[in-house]
């Protein structure tokens, strides 16, 4: 695991000081560092290390094939590197290393692109061919692993982070109109487009061909499976099958030279795989797992239950190892530093909750931790996965009544967890189906987001735009797709990859800890896309195949716990520790002077939030996080130095 950094340009691009750019990216990789250029052509690649499997230094980057023809960088896995390797050396290939790296690399000179087709892991890679001096630069079919692009006058660089591209000197920091519109509606930004208006993300299972410094083909190299298919065994057959599936992805991802742990919520997804991972690490010792406790301060208000009881019944049941890790409202002082380690302005405290435990980890020795994330996006369990079952009691009514739903939602209070998730679920009843499939992911209307937003601004985009990307999305999916299925694609695309796996990779590497996601393994994927929507969803029941599949391994007080979350009392502390940064960072002349909100409206927000009359919790922290992704991206004044 590591991070990767280069860029390639035809000879109008002034001198970039590579190893200064390659620095802003170093916490991923703490263990090694190289660079390899070729300054007549213009082409510079680095990788900094962070050594998992074969930590010698035969598995150094950038890595170059036998016969110099192919250079490669790479960050992520290949948890099938064993069979492509034998299937190699069957072949005629030989090898000097365990890494996993250098059969990538002898796979793509035996296939070309082509191999993307045959990897099951997590990766970022980029391959530069010098007799074609053509650079290939491909993402993980899930997007665990990210990579940013800059493309501009025939310059196209590359970073693991954003942070690389922007202090490294590759792109200029102008914001995104509809990426501030982005975050403000959903909290993060879905598809391509960043915070930066020049920088762009690679999507999941997405490959480009780039020559002469410009992109000369994108392509879908991977789609998520979605062959829905009747039942053909019985529910007790197909849920040893959905066992044994997850059995296979933890076992696939347990390799690793270095000490392995997981985390531990006590929910179903990780208690699930903490149970296989200690089952076959038992001759290893115990399975070392990480949780935390959030102190001062009640989740209740957050509609939350309190995940470490669970952990702890799930540490004794499976005989593992529980490290806790305590935070209270102090936390929130390492804001400024979460916002600078995501690149993007995500309000989501969660990803300082990865950080807190992934440091933890670092500080016991481990270098590798297994996540539950995923389970929820291939097997439902979302609240917003019941809200679209319920459809099927209103969703087919005339729009005119749809429209009364739709106006009745915003005469229920916000002072409630209950009462804001009912105003949500009929707030957009009136849109059109797919419309409203994207509804379900907003946390803010969008005609309000749009009016949060300076003049300025607002003169760029409309609110519409919003749903733009999502609506890409669904019309490359089959005709005949269940809304269901159409939602888990969403969560799968989006939500997932734009946001919780997001921070989950900034917040462990940059600690140093690679976090692997066995529930995102694609033949786990493909078996939960072939099964029945109403076998995932059943009910009010979310992950019902699931939770049958695990009754012979967890307690079933867990696996049939409450719904949580991975949270934080947000609302207590915008009330309490954050009051007086609020007021400092949204106040009217800090606003007028950075011209992104309009501070009347902003005024507004706050004013009827603290008041009980609406909530406004996480939109109003979203636009702190946006004025500190400022204060640091644009300014200059960075949380950290490097």
């Amino acid at each position: 695991m590591c991070g990767i950094l280069g860029y390639i340009h035809n000879g109008t691009r002034e001198s970039i000081d590579f190893s200064s750019a390659l620095s802003f990216i170093r916490r991923r990789g703490p263990d090694d560092q190289g660079v390899w250029a070729d300054t007549d052509v213009g082409v510079w690649l680095g990788q900094v290390r962070l050594s998992i499997l074969d930590t010698t230094s035969a598995g150094h980057q950038p890595m170059v094939s036998a016969d110099g023809r192919v250079v490669m960088v790479f960050n992520g896995e290949i948890y099938n590197f064993r069979e492509l390797r034998a299937h190699l050396e069957a072949a005629g290939d030989h090898f000097s290393s365990q890494s996993d790296s250098e059969v990538l690399l002898a796979l793509f000179c035996r296939y070309g692109i082509e191999c993307l087709s045959r990897l099951n892991g997590i990766f970022a890679v980029v391959f530069w061919e010098r007799d074609t001096q053509t650079l290939w630069v491909a993402r993980d079919q899930l997007g665990v692993k990210p990579l940013y692009i800059h493309s501009n006058n025939g310059c196209f660089a590359f970073s693991s982070e954003m942070k690389g591209l922007l202090r490294g000197g590759f792109s200029k920091t102008e914001i995104d109109p509809q990426a501030v519109l982005a975050h403000l509606g959903f909290l993060w930004s879905p598809g391509d487009r960043t915070i930066v208006r020049d920088i762009k993300k690679v999507l999941p299972g997405q490959a480009l061909c780039v020559r002469n410094g410009h992109i000369e083909k994108s392509w879908f190299y991977y789609e998520l499976p979605i062959s829905e298919k009747p039942l053909t065994k019985t529910v007790a057959d197909v849920a040893v099958n959905v066992a044994d599936a997850v059995r296979t992805a933890v076992q696939r991802q347990l390799v690793s030279d270095v000490p392995l742990g997981s985390f531990l919520s006590g929910g179903l997804d990780s208690s699930a795989v903490v149970a296989f991972a200690a089952q076959e690490m038992r001759d290893k010792g115990r399975l070392q797992c990480f949780s935390i406790r959030v102190d001062n301060g009640s989740t209740a208000n957050e509609g939350f239950a309190d995940d470490l009881p669970y952990a702890q019944r799930v540490a004794k049941h499976l005989d593992v190892d529980l490290h806790v890790v305590g935070v209270g409202d102090e936390m929130m002082d390492r804001l400024p530093e979460m916002v600078y380690l995501l690149d993007e302005p995500t309000p989501d405290p969660a990803a300082l909750n990865a950080l807190f435990i992934s440091e933890l980890a670092s500080q016991n020795g481990i270098k590798v931790l297994l996540s539950g994330a995923g389970g929820d996006d291939i097997f439902t369990g979302y609240r917003r996965h019941f809200a679209l079952a319920q459809e099927r009691w209103w969703g087919g009514m005339p729009r005119p009544l749809r429209s009364v739903l739709a106006s009745s939602s915003s005469l229920l209070p916000a002072s409630s967890p209950l009462s804001r998730r009912l105003g949500k679920a009929f707030r957009y009843a009136d849109l059109p189906a797919d419309d409203r499939l994207i509804s379900y992911f907003l946390w803010l209307e969008p005609d309000q987001a749009y009016g949060l937003l300076a003049p300025d601004l607002r003169r760029q985009l409309a609110a519409d735009d919003l749903f733009a990307p999502m609506r890409e999305t669904l019309s490359r999916l089959p005709s005949d797709a269940t809304p269901l299925d159409k939602m888990l694609t969403l969560e799968c695309k989006h939500f997932l990859t734009d946001h919780n796996l997001n921070y989950t990779d900034k917040m462990g590497m940059a600690t140093g800890v690679e976090v692997r996601v066995p529930l995102l393994d694609l033949d786990l994927v493909r078996l939960a896309g072939s099964l029945p929507s109403d076998i995932k969803q059943k009910a009010r029941e979310g992950k019902w195949i699931f939770k049958k599949a695990m009754e012979p391994y967890l307690p079933h007080d867990v696996i049939y716990r409450p719904k949580t979350g991975f949270g934080v009392p947000l609302r207590n502390w915008l009330q309490g520790r954050l009051k007086p940064l609020v007021d400092e960072v949204l106040s009217p002349a800090s606003l007028l002077k950075r011209g992104i909100f309009d501070p009347k409206a902003v005024a507004h927000l706050i004013e009827a939030d603290r008041s009980g009359r609406i909530d406004a919790a996480y939109t109003l922290f979203g636009i702190v996080c946006m004025e500190l992704w400022c204060k640091q991206y644009l300014d200059g004044d960075f949380a950290l130095d490097g």
